[in-house]
């Protein structure tokens, strides 16, 4: 294997001509130059140059040598420029999951700002929901989630994105559905509700129990969603009631009616989740991109 160091020495003296100037360009003394040449023919079972007491010329071998060597080369430093800018940040792979209310409004603005800042950058983006969100960045499968979240361990560190609210979300049909103003989340205890199954996104699931108890009551879950979409979806379908972000609510273009909780209940609805304790620059970057406009 032909070495970068043994390259740029070929390369000066196959542009000189000459051992003595090419041993000037390389700030090396000629006799060791003289000696790595003919050890790289004697490596490569080629001769490179004819030499001659007045000329040094090179063969059809060493015309095609040169080529790869400078390809060689400039490969080298090319590694070497692309180590630096992703040392800086500037350059890499950033992979990034996201559950699917990020991809409406909040994931393309922070992807534009990170685009803009980080042109050299790769990004490898795919759909996830919170728990497999959580569970891809500890076996570092991803570098950034953006999910639900509200409580992180020792291994990951969560920073709020976007805050909501849960609204009360029914058919168009249903009996409060006319009504103006908030409403009591007791006035639906009897209802048959539609809810989220635990093991797709356990803070989820769990805020919705703690919101219905912290009202009265423990809903009777009858109809089981793996997403909100699919929650909110069945809700129009007249199958029951749910408690949903109303950022989420309020993207559903027809089909159910939804009102305000009497009691309000705030949660994180949003927040960029990664691993604690590391210095990777890009994910960093990422972090700040997210932050709200005064803080960046």
């Amino acid at each position: 294997m032909v070495e970068v160091r043994q390259a740029r020495y070929f390369i000066a003296v196959a542009e000189e001509l000459n051992f003595s100037r090419a041993a000037d360009r390389l700030k090396m003394s000629q006799p060791p130059l003289s000696q790595a040449i003919l050890q790289l023919e004697r490596q490569l079972g080629l001769t490179l140059l004819n030499r001659s007491s007045r000329s040094v010329l090179l063969t059809e071998a060493g015309q095609l040598f040169l080529e790869q060597c400078r390809l060689l080369v400039r490969a080298s430093e090319r590694a070497r420029e692309v180590a630096a800018l992703a040392n800086g940040g500037l350059a890499g792979t950033l992979r990034i999951g996201a559950v699917t209310s990020a991809f409406s409004e909040t994931l393309p603005q922070i992807l534009q700002r990170f685009r803009a800042s980080r042109p050299l950058v790769e990004l490898q983006v795919q759909e996830i929901d919170s728990h497999h969100g959580r569970d891809a960045l500890e076996r570092r499968e991803l570098d950034v989630a953006v999910i639900r979240q509200t409580v992180t361990g020792r291994r990951l560190k969560s920073v709020p994105l976007r805050r909501d609210h849960f609204v009360v979300a029914m058919p168009q049909d249903h009996r409060l559905a006319g009504g103006d103003g908030p409403v009591g989340l007791i006035e639906f205890r009897d209802e048959p509700w539609v809810w989220l199954r635990r093991h797709i996104s356990p803070d989820y699931h769990d805020e919705l129990v703690a919101a219905c108890r912290q009202a009265g009551f423990s809903p009777e879950a009858q109809h089981y969603a793996n997403s909100i979409n699919s929650q909110l979806a069945m809700v129009k379908c007249g199958l029951g009631v749910t408690l949903a972000p109303e950022s989420s609510v309020t993207q559903q273009p027809h089909g159910l009616v939804w009102r305000e909780l009497r009691r309000r209940v705030d949660l994180v609805e949003l927040s960029v989740v990664v691993r604690s304790g590391g210095q990777e620059p890009l994910v960093e970057h990422f972090i700040a991109c997210a932050a709200p406009e005064g803080q960046r």
